[in-house]
């Protein structure tokens, strides 16, 4: 609502349902702050902020013209590096309008603004729990130009996951969903044990019209909700809208570059134990993978649009969507609802995207998608990408056949932040991860450590400057991980004559489901939790589409139970307490699980029993 020159960012019913959701679920006493036409410096009364007075450079020097590569040799600073392209090109495309790059520049320099008025110095951790949107790029733009360290955090994980990784980064600064603050003061308050402040985004407004008529009107006056939880430290809210507004008048800043091994951001995976792990990495481990994957595969220009139906907090997503688009002058495509087969439809048919970006199983959706009668167009693609798991040989064959599209699949990892393995244009070998990147180094080795030769699967190992150096706060899985310059990758591969890599499994006992990982302790652990259970263990099958995903074999209590009835109680747990993706699609009754001598269950021998039927 727009008159007289100001804006009410929060409404008076959300302010009410905001205070009665905070006092009916937390114990502690709870204080309320409201303040009317507040600007900067009645917050800084309010708040004690260490704000950075920096020169006018990086308001006024675009770099329009300047060679790119050089350009990113020299300052190796994400803010200047995406802002060297003309200002007047598409750089986002977000619910079917277009952020140009120099109206991105601007909003990213008032994020800053906004993240320094809070206190944000070099080093902070930032947590991010937002869709894909502009209001992500900006504020990792942001975060990482400014020193301090962003921590994307899947949107599809449970709160406790959430709060596990919130816990483990050390984040005192969070930038929230609306609907996931709300989930996080209801359900999860105990949880956020070092978190301080809160800032939460506002759907309910048209960021697009917001940004016009403050941009005519001047600053808004906004009214603005505050909120401290009574606990040592206060635990503040933001709008995100009223810090925008104010930041406007906030002192200019320029951003320096960083120095070579400063962490940037921290990309969380679950690993081999399926607790998260924060891969720390790098802003030049991101040029990196510009430098090789994109220019290698993608070759991108600024005509091209990228869309991917992977996430941004993801390596895969964050590749796709932020680096290859924006640090070439081309177009992002960001999608904020669930990428379900409809909505890619729709991205497909008005985006007109030339790059297309999922994991197998999205594929495999799409395809049945379009069998169903429901025309997939695909016209303005020259290329399609899968990563996160093995693309089946005979899926990429049937895309390229309905869809006249080649399918690259390759493979990356988040501790190398993209991909170092990928099939290329017109030399595409499905069933393979194609052939190794230049600028990465791979060997294969027994479980002696002994190099194998080709044509023999070992234990993938990998070498490259995107490399991240270790897990925050992780030190012993750290020092399994990466040692002495190379990556375990915990796969397992063999390398034909011709130079092509062929996925072969997991040398450890988790698997990926989807595109994402998952831990037979965890899935084993929900299962035991049936009272109907006595003994369980999961593995890696695979579909009829031939795509990986869970089994469980399970021993029941009582021998003469209903299979039948157990499956459907079993279904019903593991629904109510895991992802769809962890979430074993077939049961297997067994009388006993193998074991070893020492206790061990012999998972490969169940895995082999699924081959052999």
């Amino acid at each position: 609502m727009l008159g007289g020159g100001s804006f009410l960012s929060i409404s008076r019913s959300k302010i009410e349902r905001m205070i009665q959701l905070v006092t009916s679920q937390i114990t502690w006493p709870t204080t309320v702050m409201m303040a009317s036409r507040m600007n900067s410096t009645n917050r800084m009364n309010i708040k004690s902020m260490r704000l950075q007075t920096l020169s006018q450079a990086g308001d006024t020097n675009h770099h329009s013209g300047t060679n790119y590569a050089e350009h990113v040799q020299t300052t190796m600073n994400l803010f200047e590096a995406v802002f060297a392209h003309n200002p007047s090109a598409p750089a986002i495309n977000y619910q079917g309008r277009e952020l140009r790059y120099g109206e991105l520049r601007a909003r990213t320099l008032r994020m800053a603004r906004a993240l320094t008025s809070l206190g944000v110095v070099r080093g902070d951790r930032v947590a991010l729990l937002l869709n894909d949107s502009p209001e992500f790029i900006e504020a990792f733009i942001a975060t990482c130009s400014l020193g301090a360290i962003s921590v994307p955090i899947n949107m599809a994980l449970r709160i406790d996951e959430q709060c596990s990784i919130l816990h483990n980064c050390g984040a005192t600064l969070a930038l929230v969903e609306d609907d996931i603050c709300n989930t996080l003061l209801t359900d999860a308050r105990e949880k956020l044990h070092g978190l301080k402040t809160i800032v939460r985004t506002d759907r309910d407004n048209d960021i697009y019209e917001i940004e016009r008529n403050l941009s005519e009107e001047g600053s808004g006056d906004f009214f603005c909700i505050t909120e401290e939880v009574l606990r040592d430290p206060p635990l503040t809210i933001y709008s995100l809208m009223g810090l925008l507004d104010e930041a406007k008048a906030a002192p200019a800043l320029r951003f320096s570059a960083p120095e070579v091994d400063d962490p940037a951001f921290i990309l969380y995976t679950s690993g081999s134990t399926g607790e998260p792990k924060g891969a720390v990495h790098r802003q030049t481990d991101v040029f990196y993978t510009n430098q090789t994957y994109c220019r290698e595969v993608l070759r991108v220009t600024k005509d091209d649009r990228l869309f991917s139906s992977s996430r941004l907090p993801f390596a895969y997503g964050l590749g796709n969507s932020f680096t290859f688009p924006l640090l070439n002058g081309a177009t992002t495509i960001l999608c904020h609802e669930k990428p379900t087969p409809d909505v890619i439809a729709n991205i497909l048919a008005t985006a007109r995207p030339t790059i297309f970006f999922a994991v197998p199983v999205v594929y495999n959706l799409l395809l049945d998608h379009h069998r169903t009668g429901k025309q997939l167009d695909c016209s303005s693609l020259r290329l399609c990408v899968s990563a996160g798991e093995a693309l089946p040989a005979h899926l990429g064959e049937e895309w390229e056949r309905e869809f006249g599209v080649q399918l690259l699949d390759g493979i990356g990892s988040t501790e190398m932040l993209h991909m170092f393995m990928s099939n290329h244009e017109n030399d595409v070998r499905y069933g393979s991860s194609g052939r190794m990147l230049a600028g990465y180094e791979a060997r294969l080795v027994d479980e002696n450590g002994t190099l194998t030769p080709d044509g023999v699967e070992g234990n993938l190992w990998i070498k490259g400057d995107s490399a991240s150096r270790y897990y925050w706060e992780r030190p012993e899985a750290s020092a399994e991980t990466f040692v002495d310059g190379w990556v375990r990758t915990g796969d397992l591969y063999r390398r034909d004559s011709d130079g092509y890599w062929f996925h072969m499994g997991r040398s450890d006992d988790c698997f990926k489901s989807s595109g994402q990982w998952v831990s037979p302790v965890e899935v084993e652990g929900v299962l035991l939790r049936h009272a109907g259970v006595s003994r369980a263990a999961v593995v890696e099958d695979f579909d009829d589409h031939q795509l990986p995903c869970a089994c469980a074999f399970v021993v029941r209590q009582d021998v003469e139970s209903d299979a039948v009835e157990l499956e459907k109680g079993l279904r019903e747990t593991a629904a109510a307490s895991l992802p769809r993706f962890k979430q074993p699609r077939k049961y297997v009754f067994v009388d006993e699980l193998p074991y070893t001598a020492t206790g061990k269950i012999q998972r490969f021998k169940l895995r082999q029993s699924l081959r052999k039927s």
